[in-house]
């Protein structure tokens, strides 16, 4: 199971840096591909989503890689992880893993663009949004809603995406691509607590120059638990389509 935990943690951290690598070129001053425009930031998380997927499935002894606590707690309530020698103490462990891999990931990012940060201090609460989303209009119940509705699109294609019709990391890069496309405009499609709340921690406790704070009004809300009721209805309703 270490193996397991490891591969989490790595993949997680991974998909955070790259991902939240993306926010940051095209927000940061100095950065060559600011303004670059939503349509680059949807690619670039796609890209950051599956590509550890295909890099440390192998790892995680060839089970299909989670990196999002959400789907971690979906698949475990439809029998996905828990058949055989996945544990509730596993599920709670990839959960930790997952977590900390995005904390990681997150500081990583500071690290990388650490220039670009110490030029943007002038940006305000647009450098929280390198970290972790925010909605085009708050309204927390609603905000909920929304990030269930994309979570659901989410574990629910990529349930389709490797089981009825499998598609393997390129199923999954269009999936995210499309939640970018589709729902991005109104949450910013967290999704994942491991892409938001955990990056959102880290920015709360980085030096960065001229941050705002880190809204956990909202960050302890939709983002973390729209997803939970997304992902664990799109598995509900996978389970009793008749697929064969």
């Amino acid at each position: 199971m270490s193996n397991v935990l490891i591969g989490e943690f790595i993949g997680t951290m991974l998909l955070v840096l790259l991902g939240d690598g993306v926010c940051a070129n095209v927000t940061l001053n100095n950065s060559g591909f600011k303004a670059a425009g939503p349509l680059f930031i949807a690619l670039g998380w796609g890209l950051a989503v599956c590509l550890p997927a295909a890099a440390m499935g192998g790892i995680a002894e060839n089970f299909p890689a989670s990196y999002n606590p959400a789907l971690t707690v979906a698949l475990a309530a439809d029998g996905s992880l828990l058949a055989g020698k996945f544990t509730i103490g596993t599920v709670i462990g990839m959960i930790i893993a997952e977590m900390a891999g995005g904390f990681v990931g997150a500081i990583l990012v500071w690290i990388a663009f650490k220039p670009q940060f110490d030029a943007s201090s002038d940006l305000g609460d647009s450098l929280r949004g390198i970290f972790c989303t925010a909605p085009g209009v708050r309204n927390i119940p609603y905000n909920i809603l929304q990030e269930a509705i994309a979570t659901f699109w989410l574990v629910f294609a990529i349930k389709a995406a490797c089981g009825a019709f499998p598609l393997g990391t390129f199923g999954v890069f269009l999936v995210i691509v499309s939640c970018g496309t589709t729902f991005g405009g109104l949450t910013g499609y967290a999704m994942n607590a491991a892409r938001d709340t955990a990056p959102r921690l880290a920015f709360a406790i980085l030096p960065i120059k001229g941050k705002g704070d880190a809204d956990w009004a909202y960050g302890l809300t939709a983002p973390l638990i729209g997803p939970f009721i997304g992902a664990l209805v799109a598995v509900a309703l996978y389970a009793v389509i008749p697929w064969m």
